[in-house]
């Protein structure tokens, strides 16, 4: 008996490992599942929304569905296809973008008084002359390239679960037999759908309206493949923290090989920081609200988790499916220790739990 805890142990961390190592095993399959299966709370609220327009609610709720889901596969189709033409575009201009970053460098030289000046060409030589930019962009590049090539799967498996959707509570009340499990099992599932496909909704909303300012910035100051950087931007500002750093560090970066000046870069740094800043300390707080109650530690630890796992996927997808994981440890006491020390505010005694900080999400 005394070595049943131990045994526990060592079993639970080989069910770890393996669980590991079928996720990064099975990444091209299971990636496409798993965001369909968080495009489809998406959706599902999508569709609640147009159920509350003066028109749309007449039509009966296939018809909406099928409506948004068609919506959904038009917005992925034009994603890969900006991303596929872009990428192209970007590896042709390649080649005038280095020779521009190297004119930089040297009018940085000259700067420099004559003892200077050796210096700086040596360390610019060592650090910069032996750089492929073509090779670099693309390389940087590629993780959009791998999401957009999952768009066709996305979307089949989106189709299957919006039709299977409506039928799914007397599937899981016929599979689990005990009514009283299977009204455990339904609360914990309409959680889920409400916070996710909320959370989810709203950040969607956001997003468009943060790459919407980004792209009138962009075309406002002549940045190449504005349209392109503007998606990325919306794009990576699913990721907690560090997306809306990157969203921003792309296209001021490549403006600088595409410009020469760094004055102009400097200037379009700081508006788009202007933008990132107002939507995410002003707007994203009053529509998001408190939601889904996760440390910034769970968060950041989650998005390493994911991230190095199923890399840009998995760092877009990371605060769903740690969102969706809290939720279900949080229903057993067995579990519900782990979920606590996930939570960002532990609630007073006989209160519900408290929402998140909306800069969680």
């Amino acid at each position: 008996m005394r070595g049943a805890p131990l045994l526990n142990l060592f079993l639970s961390l080989a069910l770890v490992i393996a669980a590991g190592h079928l996720l990064v095993v099975g990444r091209a399959i299971l990636v496409p599942i798993v965001t369909a299966v968080i495009s489809v709370y998406l959706m599902s609220s999508a569709t609640e929304a147009l159920r509350r327009a003066p028109v749309l609610r007449r039509l009966p709720a296939a018809v909406l569905r099928l409506l948004v889901l068609l919506s959904f596969a038009l917005g992925l189709y034009a994603f890969a296809v900006v991303v596929a033409s872009t990428i192209g575009d970007i590896a042709a201009v390649a080649p005038s973008y280095q020779q521009n970053f190297e004119a930089l460098l040297g009018r940085l030289e000259t700067r420099f008084d004559v003892d200077l000046q050796e210096e700086l060409r040596d360390a610019a030589r060592v650090t910069f002359g032996s750089i492929d930019l073509r090779a670099v962009i693309l390389g940087v590049l590629g993780g959009f390239t791998s999401v957009g090539s999952t768009a066709f799967l996305v979307v089949l498996y989106a189709g299957f679960l919006m039709v299977e959707q409506p039928g799914f509570p007397a599937k899981l009340s016929a599979a689990l037999g005990d009514p009283e499990d299977a009204r455990d099992a339904a609360r914990i599932l309409a959680q889920i759908n409400a916070r996710i496909g909320e959370y989810l909704a709203v950040k969607t909303l956001i997003n468009l309206i943060l790459g919407v300012l980004c792209l009138g910035i962009l075309l406002a100051m002549g940045s190449d493949f504005a349209l392109f950087w503007a998606i990325v931007i919306a794009l990576l500002n699913y990721i907690p923290y560090v997306g809306s750093l990157l969203g921003v560090a792309f296209p001021v970066l490549l403006s600088v090989a595409q410009e020469g000046s760094l004055a102009h870069s400097l200037a379009l740094a700081s508006m788009l920081i202007a933008a990132q800043v107002s939507v995410g300390n002003v707007l994203e707080p009053r529509l998001i609200g408190r939601q889904l109650n996760l440390s910034p530690f769970a968060v950041m630890a989650a998005l390493s988790v994911w991230s190095a796992i199923w890399g840009l996927a998995g760092a877009i997808l990371a605060v769903p499916m740690t969102a969706m994981l809290v939720i279900v440890l949080e229903h057993f006491p067995a579990t519900r220790f782990l979920a606590v020390l996930m939570w960002n505010r532990v609630p007073a005694a006989g209160r519900p739990a408290p929402p998140a900080d909306p800069r969680d999400g």
